[in-house]
């Protein structure tokens, strides 16, 4: 009887044993996927940081590249065909539909919001890879951002500078324009290589 009773506490210290022996192990693994966790947790502000430092060595390297001065020329005729295209259904919506000129004026708006889109997206940027649906909304808030920036400077250069609207309307379009073009070029119309893994878009 007392030889069962020592063997009975011989199992019961042993399973006793083995179930600390497992806690502690879980206790190891546990702090070890935590230790390894905690750099790739860390990596992802750390890479921002590194993105948002080397930013003006790409705009620097950027200037330098003559690809994209022809993509701002091109920017800059569609920009003034879309001038001409408002302008015109403005001029056509008043004088000939004998609209109201503030709905000509955002008719006038809207045409000339597509024609610059249609003229970017397939002759600027050459982006018809990407999805249009999504092109579109970016291009869309790019351009009422760069809108309310003229809009801030042609008030500023206007009431604070005190020049003339029509004079104020050209350094208020140089402070605006490349916040426009960069926009469209970086985010509205960027590559579809930037998107996936896939090999980067020839510049033409």
């Amino acid at each position: 009887m007392d030889a069962a009773n020592l063997a009975g506490a011989g199992v019961r210290s042993g399973a006793a044993l083995w179930a600390q022996n497992q806690a502690n192990l879980q206790r190891v693994q546990d702090e070890l996927t935590t230790t390894l966790a905690e750099p790739k947790r860390a990596l992802v502000p750390t890479l921002g940081a590194e993105r948002l430092i080397a930013l003006p060595q790409r705009l620097w390297r950027g200037l330098r590249q003559p690809h994209n001065w022809l993509q701002l020329l091109r920017f800059s005729v569609v920009g003034a065909s879309g001038y001409a295209v408002n302008l015109g259904v403005l001029a056509f919506c008043v004088h000939v539909a004998g609209i109201e000129y503030h709905v000509g004026a955002a008719l006038a708006w809207i045409v000339a919001g597509i024609n610059n889109f249609v003229l970017n997206r397939h002759w600027t940027f050459k982006a018809r890879a990407g999805a249009v649906h999504l092109q579109a909304v970016r291009f869309l808030v790019v351009s009422l951002v760069a809108l309310g920036i003229n809009e801030g400077a042609l008030t500023a250069f206007v009431e604070l500078a005190g020049l003339g609207a029509l004079s104020a309307q050209l350094p208020a379009l140089a402070i605006s324009t490349p916040f426009n073009f960069l926009g469209n070029k970086l985010w509205s119309f960027r590559a579809p290589a930037l998107y996936s893994g896939s090999a980067p878009a020839k510049e033409v």
